[in-house]
């Protein structure tokens, strides 16, 4: 089956416009995207299974230790110190380390290998924290894990945008956070499924010996090991990206796997396009380069991009899920429910993004976002003040507000900063830039995981939506001014753009 890809108004070279053999595309690009369901399970399972696995190994909170007349400075600290914390954030310093070193890896031996490698280390590490025997050893693994998540969530992508048309880029690009999506509800849906339920007046001993903190939670992580082992046989298959090949040299591969995307002429075309951007310039990227300006903004661009998806909150509602509709006051099953709900929002909505990225293009989705979850989070916060002042809120206020804010975020930031930073960098950088800028990304994430039971202990709930609810408003002037519409451009277009 073939279509003829348009490129939306968008000048493009000639030959680029020729019938693309879509059957082949999709299936490659669906294989690299494998990685991004293994990084949204992978995520999002130990939001459910949390209360399980620090009964099974007697985490405490500290923070509900400290005296309600305590200084700011005693709260600060005990929360900082938490092993729940702890816990909950420690895989980002492995996604952190993975996005560092993915730029640089990709750069050096193409992106197929490490779409492999982190095929191969997910399969291991989530059998790993299944079977861990210690807290120590949940942690250590956790931190494997989140390699794997820092390589899929840099790779993938930029797999993706170096092997789809220009016409099509968006929307196989924001596959990837579609199936992002989809082992998110995975991971919520698994969770529900496997917990078996707990009754609502049970003292922490008689919980503690329950299944789910015994067995349950294990079994959650380790069906991650599922999917990771097709994403490892799969990716054994696909071709290594044409704009790496041709960077390094290798000219007959990348033409080969071009003529199969899209023939002869398509090849012929695609590669004197790709030649240009990198016409006297050396294979390996020098540190100077990224600090010259013309490359320095787009950087900039990319990094403020990554940071502000994180940034912008929606990660809190997933990690800390359980507490906060607990917060809102529903038990623990409703809560898992609760979580599935916001599951199926997340993937319903994210196909709203699908078919929207290519024809209203990525600004419009982008400033919608922003602006729509800064709303949001001021009503969220506000239903959480009330609360707080001993007035009746219904919980299925805070869950329809949850359910806005994900749907918000599912059809805008979530998928497009994923296609803007797989598609503004130059070709030659591609892979470092990237790596910089998700880089950013998970450190964002630490942060933002890390810090919010502290902001949650020191301010209260509602005024830490707030707080979210402001960057989100910054974030909207910064994209009005400063991000640009790149639909229907070929990559090349872009970089020579971007550069004048």
């Amino acid at each position: 089956m073939a279509i003829i890809i348009s490129g939306g108004g968008a000048p493009h070279t000639p030959g680029l416009d020729e019938p693309i053999h879509t059957s082949y595309v999709w299936v490659i690009a669906l294989v690299a995207a494998l990685g991004g369901l293994l990084f949204g399970y992978d995520w999002v399972v130990i939001g459910g299974a949390a209360k399980f696995y620090e009964a099974c190994f007697q985490l405490s909170d500290t923070a509900a230790t400290v005296a309600p007349d305590a200084t700011f400075w005693q709260k600060l600290v005990a929360n900082a110190v938490s092993p729940v914390g702890w816990a909950q954030s420690c895989a980002l310093l492995g996604c952190l380390g993975g996005a560092v070193v993915s730029g640089a890896l990709s750069d050096r031996f193409g992106r197929k290998p490490i779409l492999i490698a982190a095929a191969a280390n997910f399969v291991l590490s989530s059998l790993g924290i299944a079977l861990a025997g210690s807290f120590q050893a949940f942690v250590l693994w956790r931190i494997l894990g989140g390699v794997s998540i820092g390589l899929a969530s840099n790779i993938s992508p930029m797999y993706i945008a170096e092997i789809a048309p220009a016409g099509r880029r968006g929307l196989l690009v924001a596959v990837n956070q579609l199936t992002i999506v989809i082992g998110i509800l995975a991971a919520q849906l698994v969770n529900w499924m496997i917990a078996r339920p707990v009754p609502e007046a049970i003292t922490p001993e008689a919980f503690a010996q329950t299944w789910n903190v015994l067995h349950g939670w294990r079994w959650m992580f380790a069906a991650c090991g599922v999917p990771a082992l097709v994403f490892f046989v799969t990716s054994l298959m696909v071709p290594e990206s044409p704009r790496w090949l041709c960077k390094v040299g290798a000219d007959e591969r990348a033409r080969r796997t071009l003529e199969r995307i899209g023939g002869e002429r398509y090849a012929s075309a695609a590669m004197a396009e790709i030649k240009g951007t990198l016409l006297n310039e050396d294979k390996h990227v020098r540190f100077h380069e990224l600090i010259e300006r013309r490359v320095l903004v787009v950087l900039g661009l990319g990094v403020f991009l990554a940071v502000f998806q994180q940034w912008c909150g929606i990660n809190v509602i997933f990690n800390y899920a359980t507490e906060i509709f607990s917060q809102a006051g529903f038990n623990m099953n409703d809560a898992l429910t609760g979580i599935v709900a916001t599951g199926v929002v997340n993937l319903v909505f994210v196909f709203v993004a699908l078919f929207t990225v290519d024809r209203l293009g990525r600004r419009p989705l982008m400033l919608f976002g922003a602006a729509g979850l800064a709303v949001v989070y001021v009503a969220l916060g506000y239903c959480f003040h009330l609360k707080g002042s001993g007035a009746a809120v219904p919980p299925l206020l805070f869950l329809a507000l949850v359910l806005a804010a994900i749907g918000t975020y599912s059809m805008s930031l979530a998928p497009v900063v994923w296609v803007l930073i797989a598609e503004i960098f130059p070709n030659r950088i591609r892979g470092t830039a990237m790596s910089i800028a998700v880089g950013c990304l998970w450190i964002a994430c630490f942060i933002l995981t890390y810090t919010f039971p502290i902001l949650k202990t020191l301010l209260g709930v509602s005024v830490t939506f707030w707080i979210y609810a402001a960057i989100c408003a910054a974030g909207f002037l910064v994209l009005w001014f400063r991000l640009p519409e790149t639909k229907g451009k070929s990559l090349e277009q872009i970089e020579k753009e971007l550069a004048d």
